[in-house]
């Protein structure tokens, strides 16, 4: 006689009680409806995800990264969502806190046509040199990593600066309280723009 046998034997002879059995019974329904309760939680679940996920594909053409950018000199991760040209850019400062910063545009075709700009043209604009009017009443300059305090340099309202990065120059004519203009050639005549007060 194997080990087997003796055990069939052995446990063949006890019986449940009829209330132990109906314990055992109820116990086994108890865990199929939890496992169904289970499951349809992991059901539900998987759809909300599953609607989060096609309400974020389904935003009409627009694009959400995250990008290295130059804030008053300083590089910093921001967020940059962009829609039908224009955009919004959030990002911390020092302190932790959230700033966001709107812009965008059209541009011109050669046919006298307008369009959004696009997402290079966008970050074009976003990666310039930026004029900063701080509140102590100095004038900066931001360039990537460069800060250029250029509060001493106007003339009429006019200042005009260079601003490298590596082999790279960019020239720059500022008026005093009313926008600037850049190139990669040559100084902007300055009459050749007008801005409203930044």
């Amino acid at each position: 006689m194997t080990d087997r046998e003796r055990y069939k034997r052995t446990f063949s002879v006890l019986q449940a009680s009829e209330h132990r059995f109906m314990e055992v019974t109820s116990m086994n329904i108890t865990r199929k409806i939890s496992v169904r309760r289970l499951s349809a939680v992991c059901v539900a679940a998987v759809f909300v995800i599953a609607m989060a996920s096609f309400a974020y594909a389904a935003d009409v053409g627009g694009i959400q990264r995250t990008v290295q950018i130059w804030i008053n000199g300083e590089q910093t991760s921001a967020v940059l969502d962009i829609q039908n040209g224009t955009y919004t850019l959030t990002y911390p400062d020092n302190a932790g806190n959230s700033h966001e910063v709107h812009g965008g545009g059209i541009a011109l075709e050669d046919d006298g046509t307008e369009r959004p700009l696009t997402e290079e043209e966008i970050m074009e604009h976003l990666d310039s040199p930026e004029v900063n009017y701080a509140e102590d009443g100095t004038i900066w300059v931001y360039y990537r990593g460069q800060a250029l305090d250029i509060t001493d340099t106007f003339d009429n309202s006019i200042s005009y600066v260079q601003v490298k990065d590596g082999d790279d120059v960019i020239y720059m004519t500022i008026k005093y309280q009313n926008g600037y203009a850049t190139s990669s050639h040559s100084y902007p005549n300055p009459d050749s723009f007008n801005c409203n007060p930044e």
